[in-house]
């Protein structure tokens, strides 16, 4: 069996990925729990798969906008795929940060591997 529930329901699960995915693009990196970031891993690296598909083909700019929330999102989607149209995968390093204060969990930086122009400073 594949994933985790996070204590959630299929929907609320929906959502939670959908938004950490809209954040890391966004944003470039984020700090978030270890089982977290392990499973937004590969739904970010389909969605930079497909935005390798280019602005051109309707389907792919199509598929980031139903699954991302915001439009700068999806900008940034294009961005980094275009940087990296020749790595074949890999696109997201995940650091382990300790452990949070409060329920002890363990915390990751997730990021992306060259970075987004325009990236923040802080996670």
């Amino acid at each position: 069996m594949k994933g985790r529930k996070f204590n959630r329901h299929k929907g609320a699960r929906a959502a939670l990925l959908r938004a950490l995915a809209t954040s890391l693009f966004t944003n470039g990196k984020m700090e978030t729990t270890l089982a977290k970031a392990k499973d937004i891993r590969p739904v970010v690296e389909k969605l930079v798969t497909r935005a390798k598909a280019g602005k051109s083909n309707l389907s792919a700019i199509r598929d980031l906008y139903a699954f991302l929330y915001t439009k700068d999102a999806v900008e940034n989607a294009f961005k980094f795929a275009e940087a990296n149209k020749a790595r074949q995968g890999g696109y997201l390093r995940i650091l382990k940060n300790g452990k949070r204060l409060g329920d002890n969990a363990p915390v990751a930086i997730i990021s992306f591997v060259d970075g987004i122009e325009g990236e923040k400073a802080s996670a």
